[in-house]
């Protein structure tokens, strides 16, 4: 009997009936796969493709994120110590502890985690962007994707953008979290929404007002939520005062040295803060995302007009800030940028798609030009921007080397606990973080120069051991008011370690 037809099976009892034959199991084929475990496919790219770009950079952390790892290693030995910089901040924490376990790859491991998350961000505005623009409909995918991929790109532009992906500072991971929690909101995932506000609350204060109307609104609408929403609220509370009043007493220890910031702004705290937030993109990203708003206010479009207020919203709260005294700092808005970028995306999609629509017996292309005419607006800026980022990296390279040189300094010298011995680590500002996580100490207890000279010719006599960058590479070390007992052991600090033709490791020269 062929398979086409239907094949008659007797049954006890029962009269013969027709039954389907057994039906032909499916070729296997990869595009199935690939197409159900798309986003897994992405993450896992992202992860080996950002890992290649923490290698290839030859960069290293911040000042504050160097202070990051030392939480870490404090904390897996039982002696972590707030009190000195940086600010404290939990989300980083939650990454530095488990990464101290694996000793020096700690830093590595930190690095390539911020980096994966941070350019993350570019896919979540690009899907929200998509969904925005409903670009499951066939007639809308192509200009849906062209407005995607200019919405990611717009994110990875924003000023100073890479600098602070490829210095491992937290940041732009924030971007991420908050993008993707919208875009959790959007497909009706509350739960990752979330669990993902909670961790952009972590990074950010500004975050809690949001969060916090989510969570009213979860509590009434998802009860099955309610006890996640007092778990999410409760580590947000422990995380940001539970920590520091547990280890130094101070609750709000975070907020206090975030007063002692030198680039607080002093006076006209609105405009001031409100030009730090528009020089982060390029002035035809916010002509786009201001004609998204006025398209989506004439349209209605309940979605847009949320994620604008939400803009506008979180500029209040830092202007706010700034009057509290706190430094209302661009990085500190990153993330409504990051909004705004969807926004600008959003305008380029309806501009493909909508304008052919005004009158009718206009071609699909009529918004071609308008798109093109945007992009090459963003031309001199993207380029100068590149100019930028291309010379921070050289920078970035050399501070790279010179800590690779302390540390090699430290070993010839015989070791960190020879020298603290000797008296306490002095510095140049910039590395002292660095200088306290290879030395595996509190960044408090690592001077910097001005400060160190300060003390040391003004007030007493305290035993400190100076480390000061050469102008060619290398590092002097030079030992003051060593006490006497410490003299025979001490004077042999007293040296320059420095790069000379021939000798590519350096060569240490003793005083």
């Amino acid at each position: 009997m062929s398979e086409s037809r239907l094949e008659a099976r007797p049954i006890a009892g029962q009269a013969t009936v027709d039954l389907p034959p057994a039906a032909e199991p499916a070729r296997w084929s990869l595009r199935r796969p690939l197409r159900e475990r798309t986003w897994w496919i992405v993450a896992a790219l992202l992860v080996v493709g950002c890992a290649g770009i923490v290698v290839w950079a030859k960069t290293r952390p911040s000042y504050d994120a160097y202070g990051w790892l030392v939480w870490g290693y404090q904390t897996l030995h039982g002696h972590l110590d707030l009190g000195g910089a940086p600010s404290w901040k939990p989300l980083p924490f939650l990454f530095t502890v488990p990464y101290a376990l694996f000793g020096h790859y700690q830093m590595w491991l930190w690095m390539i985690t911020a980096a994966t998350v941070s350019f993350a961000g570019a896919i979540f505005a690009g899907r929200i962007t998509f969904r925005l623009l409903d670009g499951e409909d066939p007639v809308r995918r192509g200009p849906a994707l062209v407005a995607a991929v200019f919405a990611g790109l717009a994110v990875l532009g924003l000023e100073d953008y890479m600098h602070y992906i490829l210095s491992a500072q937290s940041d732009p991971m924030l971007v991420t979290f908050v993008l993707a929690a919208i875009d959790m909101f959007l497909i009706g995932r509350y739960r990752w929404t979330l669990v993902l506000g909670v961790l952009a609350a972590l990074g950010r204060p500004e975050v809690w007002p949001f969060l916090g109307l989510f969570g009213l609104w979860a509590w009434l609408k998802v009860p099955r939520m309610r006890w996640m929403l007092i778990a999410g609220a409760a580590l947000i509370a422990f995380m940001w005062f539970g920590i520091p009043w547990i280890t130094n007493g101070r609750p709000n220890i975070s907020g206090q040295l975030a007063k002692l910031s030198p680039r607080a702004l002093r006076s006209n705290r609105v405009f001031g803060t409100i030009g730090r937030f528009t020089e982060l993109e390029y002035l035809p990203v916010w002509i786009a995302a201001l004609c998204a708003v006025a398209v989506a206010a004439v349209r209605r479009q309940l979605a847009v007009l949320a994620l604008a207020a939400g803009v506008v919203v979180w500029v209040i709260i830092e202007i706010a800030f700034a009057f509290h005294g706190w430094p209302a700092l661009p990085r500190y808005m990153f993330e409504v940028a990051g909004v705004s970028a969807v926004l600008a995306g959003v305008a380029v999609g309806w501009a493909l798609i909508e304008l052919p629509r005004i009158r009718v017996g206009l071609p699909r292309w009529t918004g071609v030009p308008v798109v093109a005419i945007l992009l090459l607006a963003l031309v001199p800026g993207a380029v100068a921007r590149l100019r930028n980022e291309r010379k921070d990296l050289r920078h970035e390279r050399g501070r790279t080397h010179e800590i690779a040189l302390l540390q090699t300094t430290t070993d010839v010298l015989g070791g960190s606990r020879h020298i603290r011995n000797c008296g306490q680590p002095v510095t140049d500002v910039g590395y002292v973080s660095a200088l306290a996580w290879l030395y595996h100490t509190n960044v408090g207890s690592v001077g910097g120069l001005q400060q160190a000279i300060e003390k040391i010719e003004l007030r007493r006599p305290i035993p400190k051991v100076l480390f000061s960058p050469l102008v060619h590479g290398g590092w002097a070390v030079v030992p003051w008011h060593t006490r006497p007992s410490q003299v025979a052991r001490c004077q042999a600090l007293h040296a320059e370690y420095v790069l000379t033709p021939g000798h590519p490791g350096g060569v240490l020269i003793r005083h």
